[in-house]
């Protein structure tokens, strides 16, 4: 994942920041609870593909 890419991204929904999950290869949400997936290196964006995540303790 190109860093200056993960610089400007946001969550669609709520517009804040996004974690990287390497392992996972997925953006993830805290506030929204959701975790975006990436896919050959390609962050796919969209509220019905993410998975909902649980809250961190």
């Amino acid at each position: 994942m190109d860093a200056r890419l993960l610089d400007i991204l946001v969550c669609p929904l709520c517009k804040g920041p996004l974690e990287y999950d390497k392992k996972a290869q997925e953006l993830i949400c805290r506030p929204d609870r959701l975790a975006f997936p990436i896919r050959d290196g390609i962050p796919i964006m969209w509220a019905d593909q993410a998975r909902k995540v649980e809250p961190s303790v």
